[in-house]
């Protein structure tokens, strides 16, 4: 089944299109643009690589199995949003608002997570190959299974977060980083 066409979706009575040209133009400050509030939005399956959400508002929108390839979503608000299955690859999240967000079994390969807000984010079985944690806020967030390889995690603040199963051999810890060990037996 292929995925949805952004010209056939439709969210608060408007075009999905419509929404993004207006966008484009607040984007770039020209007359009738408006910022893109999708919150809420049924977003599932759709084919949305490429496009410009820079600063759009996505909360708890369900954007589960879409295409966000090469999307530029600097500073978009992501909070609480679903999005298990979507294909985040060589996407620009910079600076990006996710707390909550559940990005279980996400491509996320080569993502610029710089800065954002990822605090209880569930990473479970993610691709997390070559992508940028740097000074990300990550607590809470659950990286269970998740394949994060060369992935960059210094300057990034590790309390409360969940790095079970994950093989951290290539990945660039924080300095002075140790390897919890394994739980000691009582009266061992």
């Amino acid at each position: 089944m292929g995925l949805k066409k952004a010209k056939g979706i439709t969210h608060n009575g408007k075009k999905l299109t419509e929404i993004l040209e207006a966008h484009e133009r607040f984007f770039r400050g020209q007359d009738g643009g408006e910022r893109a509030n999708l919150a809420g939005a049924d977003l599932s399956g759709a084919d949305l690589s490429g496009v410009n959400l820079s600063g759009a508002i996505l909360t708890g929108a369900n954007l589960a199995g879409s295409d966000l390839r090469k999307a530029k979503l600097p500073g978009a608000d992501l909070s609480g949003s679903k999005m298990r299955g979507v294909d985040l690859r060589n996407s620009d999240l910079t600076e990006a608002i996710l707390p909550g967000a559940d990005l279980s079994e996400a491509q996320a390969s080569g993502i610029e997570f710089f800065r954002c807000d990822l605090s209880n984010v569930n990473f479970e079985r993610a691709l997390l190959r070559n992508t940028n944690f740097r000074l990300a806020n990550i607590a809470g967030a659950k990286f269970t299974g998740a394949d994060m390889g060369v992935a960059i995690l210094r300057e990034t603040d590790l309390t409360g977060v969940d790095l079970s199963g994950v093989d951290l051999a290539t990945t660039l810890m924080p300095k002075g980083w140790v390897a919890p060990g394994p739980a000691k037996v009582k009266g061992a």
